[in-house]
């Protein structure tokens, strides 16, 4: 399976703290590994910063949100943009995981646990083809941690796994910490599993940290790699041969010289092994099973995932434990992520609310938001784009009511930073135009550029919060206005007059700079149109008009 990728060698996954180090130093790895879903915009920094790595290392797509194994909805959309950037990127490896993650438009974007029978074979057969067809090319499936098992489960895991590769003809990405995990949680033999994947099946291996807890060792990614870890590492290498191996570091990101140390203990293990050992015999490719399934694992997934909301509703086809407790806390690790998810996505976009209400008050209201307003898409970057409108309706904040012009104001700067990327007009632009030509260009905004009115103080709020910011406000109940921009891929918040947010909001309309003009000097006869001009294009809001490819 991994013949053509074999001198990969040992990589790392690329994780935003450690994007300037990339850049500037260009540190010796083998390869690259991202998140698909942080890059299906294609747009903004993080998308830069991919574009430039990859002309110097290899890159693997790892994602984690198309969900292959939910019953009711996959959704295509998000395979067609996993497509595109795919063909942008032409990546090394493209890997999916064997779970599911949505019941019908909701999507509780967690790696849940598939029922190991013959039905959900038969679902990830079909799925498994759909996106290989889609993609044009053969993808690797991971295994998963688990803290729950089924009643109806047929097979191992590991015999789901080689069964669904004999059938596809996809390839394997053998997580050693995931095998592990379930060795602890389940008392599954992880070096029975090793035994029962044929070589030449497995194209990828993963190497992570893991917590143990007393209710069950959790896959957190936040850690070194356990001895016991290591050792049925090395027990893969010699019977797989030397795939191209990851060390995974998601949580408590740290230093990426330590990233890396742990990437050169597996390169030295690596480096004892032979070359990858061919297959023990010719895997054909047998057709895959229809992608329907009976009604059965569909009204399991959707017991599953209303028990993640609502606790009285626990699903009963979960395999039993020593203890009903012990059933109880191991499947609330997944209401535990679930709730962690939403807290962690949404100060990541709101992090000024998140300081105005306090922690733990933004998390209840992250729990609140989440049952509210589900995340309907497997990519969480669209997460709490409702938050504005949920903060306007929530009771427990009506003493607080510039809290939804903060959503607008941090949304916008959200989406800014994925937007898009286009020409922006320059000095050099206008300078080139006959007046008339100007009074009647209509160039519109970039696609980073928002204009905003807001019915609250709440730009110098922002700006209070800032570091090195103003004072804050002595009065919020005044109107604002601002544009949020991306000069130089750095977010920006810029304070305007309300003429000059007028004039923005005709060209984001569509109109010419001549109605543009006239709309701020109907508010302010003494408009600085000089001066706002060069605003405008210092933040590069103006699109320069021609055509983005």
């Amino acid at each position: 399976m991994a013949s053509d990728t074999v001198s990969l060698g040992v990589g790392v996954g690329l994780r935003a703290p450690h994007y300037r180090q990339f850049i500037e130093q260009r540190p010796a790895t083998g390869w690259l590994e991202v998140h698909t879903e942080n890059y299906l915009d294609r747009a903004g920094w993080d998308w830069h910063v991919l574009q430039s790595l990859r002309q110097d290392y290899p890159v693997s797509l790892h994602g984690v949100g198309l969900g292959l194994g939910s019953a009711r909805g996959f959704s295509t959309e998000h395979l067609q943009r996993v497509r595109e950037l795919v063909r942008a990127i032409e990546p090394s490896l493209v890997s999916e995981h064997l779970c599911w993650g949505a019941v019908q438009a909701h999507h509780v974007n967690d790696l849940l646990p598939l029922a190991l029978d013959h039905s959900a074979l038969a679902l990830m057969c079909g799925r498994v083809q759909q996106v290989q067809d889609a993609l044009q090319r053969p993808i690797l499936l991971e295994n998963v941690s688990t803290y729950v098992r089924f009643r109806h489960d047929a097979m191992s895991e590991a015999e789901f796994m080689a069964e669904l590769a004999r059938r596809t003809g996809c390839g394997l990405l053998l997580d050693i910490n995931n095998l592990y995990v379930n060795q602890c949680n389940h008392g599954e033999d992880a070096l029975a599993a090793l035994q029962a994947i044929a070589p030449g099946m497995v194209g990828e291996i993963h190497l992570a940290g893991h917590l143990v807890t007393p209710q069950a060792v959790i896959d957190h990614h936040g850690d070194t790699v356990a001895a016991p870890v290591w050792a049925l590492y090395e027990a893969a290498l010699q019977r797989f041969g030397a795939v191209p191996t990851l060390i995974e570091w998601d949580t408590d990101i740290p230093a990426l010289d330590v990233l890396l140390g742990e990437a050169d203990k597996a390169r030295m293990r690596m480096g004892a092994c032979g070359p990858i050992r061919a297959t023990e015999a010719e895997r054909p490719r047998v057709a895959a099973l229809s992608a329907g399934c009976g009604d059965e694992l569909a009204q399991h997934q959707q017991a599953f995932a209303a028990g993640l909301f609502d606790p009285a509703q626990a699903p009963q086809a979960l395999a039993p434990l020593a203890s009903h407790a012990q059933l109880a806390h191991r499947y609330a690790l997944y209401r535990g992520n679930l709730s962690a998810t939403w807290h962690k996505v949404l100060a990541a976009a709101y992090p000024v609310i998140a300081q105005l209400v306090g922690d733990e008050f933004f998390e209840a209201l992250s729990k609140a938001y989440g049952r509210a307003h589900p995340s309907d898409s497997g990519d969480l970057n669209r997460f709490g784009a409702h938050f504005a409108v949920f903060l306007a309706d929530f009771p427990h904040v009506a003493d607080l009511p510039y809290l939804p012009d903060m959503a607008a104001l941090e949304w916008a700067l959200h989406r800014a930073h994925y937007a898009p990327d286009a020409p922006a007009a320059t000095a050099a632009v206008l300078a080139a135009m006959a007046p008339e030509e100007v009074e009647q260009w209509a160039p519109g905004l970039h696609p980073a550029c928002t204009p905003l009115a807001l019915a609250t103080n709440v730009v110098a709020l922002w700006q209070a919060h800032q570091p090195d910011g103003p004072p804050f406000p002595q009065h919020m109940a005044l109107p604002s206005y601002c544009m949020v921009a991306r000069p130089r891929w750095k977010t920006a918040v810029t304070p305007l007059p309300a003429a000059s947010y007028a004039a923005l909001a005709v060209l984001r309309a569509g109109g010419t700079f001549g109605a543009a003009l006239d709309a701020a000097f109907d508010i302010d006869e003494d408009f600085d149109m000089a001066g706002q001009l060069q605003c405008w294009l210092e933040a590069g809001a103006i699109h320069d008009g021609t055509k983005n490819e």
